[in-house]
This record gives C-alpha cells, sequence and structure tokens, in this order.
C-alpha cells in the first residue's frame, strides 16, 4: 500500500506543478497580449477637432480579453477620419490582423483624398498580412466587418460600410441608425466590387452623438437570453 501511496502523492504532486505551470503562462500570455492590444489601440483624446470623444471595450466571455475588435480616429486635411472594425475570433490570432488594418487605416487616412481609396488600402493590407500567414494557422482566413466614416469640417458626414452595425445618431431624444442601407460584404471574405459609392449620412450638428459600436454589443445577452435593447437604452 505504501508503494501505492507514495507514488500516487508524487503523481499529484506533478500534477498540481505541470498545472500551476500552465496557469502561469497562461496569465503570463495574457498579460503581453493585452499589453499589445493596448498599444494597438491607442487611448483617443477626450477632444479632436472640435469633437468630443469616448471609447470603451468590454468582452462578455472573461476567457477572451484579448479580442478583435478595432478602432481609430484620426484629424487629416480630409476631415475627422474614423475606422471601427471587428476581426472575426479573438485572441492571438486576431491581433496580427488588428495591426495590419490599424497601421494600414492610420496612413492610408492621411494619404487618400476620398474613402474608397482608403478602404482599398486596407484591403490590399488585410491580403499582404494573409498571404505570410501558414495555410492552417488560425486567422489565415480572417475577415473584418469594418466601417469608415469621414466628418468634414462643415459636419458633412460620410461612409463605407463592410459588414458592420451601423451607427446610432442621438439627436435631440432621438436614436436612430444612420442608415438602413445594405453594407459591402466583410473585408477580406470578397473582393472589393470596382465602384465603392460612398454613402451620405447628412450633417452630424452641434448636439449630436454618433455611437459606433460592434456587433458583440447588440449580440449581448443576459441571464434570461435577452438580447442587449441598444436603441432603448440610448
Amino acid at each position: 500500500m505504501r508503494p501505492g501511496a507514495v507514488f500516487l502523492a508524487v503523481g499529484t504532486g506533478i500534477v498540481l506543478h505541470a498545472r500551476r505551470t500552465i496557469l502561469h503562462e497562461l496569465r503570463r500570455a495574457r498579460a503581453v497580449a493585452g499589453a499589445a492590444q493596448n498599444a494597438l489601440l491607442r487611448p483617443l483624446p477626450p477632444h479632436l477637432a472640435g469633437l468630443g470623444l469616448a471609447a470603451a471595450q468590454l468582452s462578455a466571455d472573461r476567457g477572451a480579453a484579448v479580442g478583435g475588435d478595432l478602432y481609430e480616429v484620426i484629424a487629416t486635411e480630409h476631415g475627422v477620419r474614423v475606422v471601427m472594425g471587428d476581426v472575426r475570433g479573438h485572441g492571438l490570432a486576431a491581433l496580427g490582423t488588428v495591426a495590419a488594418v490599424l497601421g494600414s487605416f492610420r496612413e492610408a487616412a492621411h494619404d487618400e483624398p476620398g474613402l474608397p481609396g482608403v478602404l482599398r488600402r486596407l484591403e490590399r493590407a488585410l491580403a499582404r498580412h494573409q498571404r505570410t500567414r501558414e495555410p492552417h494557422h488560425p486567422a489565415a482566413e480572417d475577415f473584418v466587418t469594418l466601417l469608415l466614416l469621414e466628418i468634414a469640417d462643415d459636419g458633412r458626414l460620410k461612409a463605407l460600410n463592410c459588414g458592420h452595425p451601423w451607427p446610432h445618431r442621438l439627436r435631440g431624444r432621438r436614436a436612430e441608425p444612420v442608415s438602413t442601407a445594405g453594407p459591402l460584404p466583410p473585408l477580406g471574405a470578397f473582393p472589393l466590387p470596382y465602384e465603392l459609392p460612398t454613402a451620405d449620412l447628412g450633417r452630424h450638428l452641434p448636439g449630436d452623438t454618433l455611437v459606433l459600436y460592434t456587433d458583440g454589443v447588440v449580440d449581448a445577452r443576459d441571464a434570461r437570453g435577452r438580447f442587449f435593447p441598444l436603441p432603448s437604452v440610448l
């Protein structure tokens, strides 16, 4: 009996040590990935070119602290340009795609006179990133839902939408989607069409608020299985 007891104790000790080691490595990996994500998703300034800004990210899954959401706001000579997107999947596999898309946007937003040019630059950056992946890599066939917005100095609002939820505009006591038009396919799922019609969304007036979000908001459910009621909350 004693050798069995000793073996069990040693075996249990090995298992517990391995478990602690694995948990420690997981925590380290999450910390590193979280730091990388924070470096990619830079904090937005509270004010930019006369606009008030705020951003927040909250994962519905505690185990998915590192996600594929992306956003950026940049003041350019063409107006304030905004990108919001959601990479398929989450975790470390999605971070490379986030980096490729954001890096391209931060350059193209300044260089391209129109949103179609910006979007085509993002498509090429995503394609280059995908070509560097191994065929069996989790992100080898990533696609991205993506929204591009441009707010001109006079408040004119334009957009290109690739499979992303339309923002809501808060004006007075009303909260409505800025558009109900069908979007383009997600970026990376199919080649972009030759014509990229930019949506004219009217003017962003003083006192207006635009609420941009990913589909994780409207897909979230409470403990009773009810979807998050975004319009009524706004």
